[in-house]
């Protein structure tokens, strides 16, 4: 079956589940009015199913590839491109200072879902340049600004971001890349970097990297660490590619998943840089591209995920063992969930973006908290689950699961990349334990007041499906409280990973007790809410008391231990 945008259930999501109409009765935000982003969904839904879903299986097939020193995309891949800048599907939140619509990034949320489902490979490469933009609208200077992101935000050029080193992974703090001051405002750049997406293309005539890099005498660890633009072609008087940079792809690596994506490792030979930001100021800026780049990988998760159930579906629906394999009781608790967890990852992405279109348009603390509360678990819970349904998906296909004719693997290669990169969902889980808890549980707290009153609310109508929300989340809310009581961080690291889960699992039977509230009647949100209610949300408690278990036990356990 053609892929088939969920342009209908994002709109519902916005409408009924999101509080979007919060952005839109904003001044900031005053554009994006309800008849605009039904048009926006509905033209990057036909840009996706008819330029990008075509390219799905030739990016996996025919990989990108380094040909004297050349990188040279799968077929069809820069043509694809080109339709997308041309219809300025590259940055859509970019700000229309420099040539950008700057729409919320709740929208651009929903085509980086609908791009990953249908070619994650090539939606790599905007996604990257979104950040870029977006990292050198809040740091750079102003001739930066004017010579890059016209560019950038065009798809005439497009962005990268160079942190990892053979040594320095998620430990960012090591890295060694030096930075040279040349007396003229440039520096010299120096280095190796390593897992650099689209580090290379024939897209367009020009890349732009950003490179963290050291400043002579720069203090250790990630306090001495500088952002630099580092561009492949050194912009001329008039802002056109000029002279080649010293820098150059020195091998692309061989990856179980998105092929048609290259992933370079680059050599910085003394390449010529430009100062982004202030110095020993890099991760300031580098973590605003980063947390964009989190809640943009989310959403490739639910794009896993929705494409791997589409998949599943369509092949229950053709074919026979017995009768339609739909019609068994596993096959069908098996595409339940994948469409319920899906809903859910979904709900909790675009809840995310709008708490930080809401921090952008009001600059209200409030939001920014509730911003900064949901990425790591946008991050890591829809990650999760785009390998989770992926992996379903398979098994709904069986032995032809296996056999990768059937395209069905494709999904769980190209997804598994997904709770690793931008950091890893360990890290996130300890992100979310550690500093978003720091204003001890707050920001938590004032977000389980509202799935609780909403749960009193409708208790009336529907206390089969409130009542065990509110339940829930008041377990949760003691697992919040012994939390934040915890002074010893391994102990709250220990069962970080377990308590995110949890918090996702009561987050989704919230939104599902939403979408089913706005119904109005017994049809197929409600009834998903049910099983998604029934099923899937009561595993929150064992999740619970595994977070709460401590670590002891876990540190209890020799090395040798281990290995016997």
């Amino acid at each position: 079956m053609p892929y088939r945008a969920p342009v209908a259930d994002l709109r519902y999501i916005l409408d009924n589940v999101s509080s979007f109409a919060l952005v839109q009765n904003t001044e900031r935000f005053s554009d994006a009015t309800p008849d605009m982003v039904d048009a926006i969904l509905e033209g990057a839904g036909r840009i996706c199913e008819e330029v990008l879903a075509p390219l799905r299986r030739t990016g996996d097939l025919q990989p990108a590839r380094l040909e004297n020193g050349v990188v040279r995309t799968s077929d069809g891949f820069k043509d694809a491109f080109g339709q997308l800048a041309e219809g300025g599907w590259i940055a859509l939140s970019a700000g229309q200072e420099h040539g950008g619509m700057g729409l919320p990034i709740t929208i651009t949320t929903a085509f980086n879902e609908m791009a990953a489902s249908t070619c994650m490979s090539l939606g790599l490469c905007p996604l990257l340049t979104q950040g870029q933009v977006e990292a050198l609208e809040h740091h750079a200077s102003d001739e930066i600004k004017e010579i890059y992101l016209p560019k950038l935000i065009s798809g005439e050029w497009t962005g990268t971001m160079n942190l990892t080193e053979p040594q320095a992974g998620s430990d960012v703090g090591a890295l060694t890349t030096r930075a040279e001051p040349e007396g003229d405002g440039s520096y010299r750049i120096s280095g190796q970097k390593i897992y650099i997406t689209f580090g290379d293309h024939d897209f367009t005539e020009n890349v732009c990297h950003l490179v963290l890099a050291r400043l002579p005498g720069a203090p250790a660890g990630t306090k001495g660490i500088s952002l630099f633009m580092v561009p492949k072609f050194i912009p001329d008087e008039n802002g056109n590619p000029g002279v080649a940079n010293a820098l150059k792809v020195v091998s692309l690596e061989h990856k179980m998943g998105i092929h048609g994506s290259p992933t370079a490792v680059m050599q910085y030979d003394g390449a010529t840089g430009w100062l982004v930001g202030e110095e020993n100021k890099g991760m300031a800026a580098m973590f605003t591209m980063m947390n964009n780049a989190r809640l943009a990988v989310g959403a490739q998760g639910v794009g896993c995920a929705e494409g791997a159930y589409q998949h599943a579906l369509a092949y229950a629906q053709e074919r026979k063992q017995m009768g339609r394999i739909i019609e068994h009781a596993d096959v069908r608790r098996m595409l339940l969930t994948m469409k319920a967890e899906t809903f859910a990852a979904r709900a909790i992405a675009l809840n995310c973006a709008v708490a930080i279109d809401m921090e952008t348009a009001t600059h209200d603390p409030e939001w920014k908290a509730r911003a900064a509360l949901l990425t790591p678990i946008a991050k890591a819970f829809a990650t999760d689950i785009g390998c989770e349904v992926s992996s379903i998906g398979i098994q709904i296909h069986g032995g032809m699961g296996f056999i990768e004719e059937t395209g069905a693997a494709q999904f769980l290669r190209d997804a598994r990349i997904t709770p690793i990169y931008e950091g890893t969902n360990g890290i996130q889980a300890m992100d979310l334990v550690g500093r978003k808890m720091m204003d001890g549980g707050e920001a938590a707290f004032r977000l389980l007041d509202e799935i609780e009153a909403h749960a009193e609310q409708v208790r009336g109508d529907m206390p089969e499906l409130a009542e065990p929300v509110w339940q829930a989340s008041e377990t949760l809310r003691e697992a919040v409280e012994w939390l934040v009581a915890q002074s010893d961080m391994r102990t709250r690291f220990a069962g970080s990973v377990p308590f995110l889960r949890a918090f996702a699992r009561v987050l989704g039977g919230h939104y599902h007790l939403r979408a089913a509230l706005a119904e109005q009647g017994e049809g197929a949100r409600t009834k998903l809410a049910r099983f998604y209610i029934a099923r899937l949300l009561p595993e929150h408690a064992a999740l619970l008391s595994h977070a709460m278990a401590g670590a002891d036990d876990l540190f209890s356990v020799s090395e040798d231990e281990l290995a016997a």
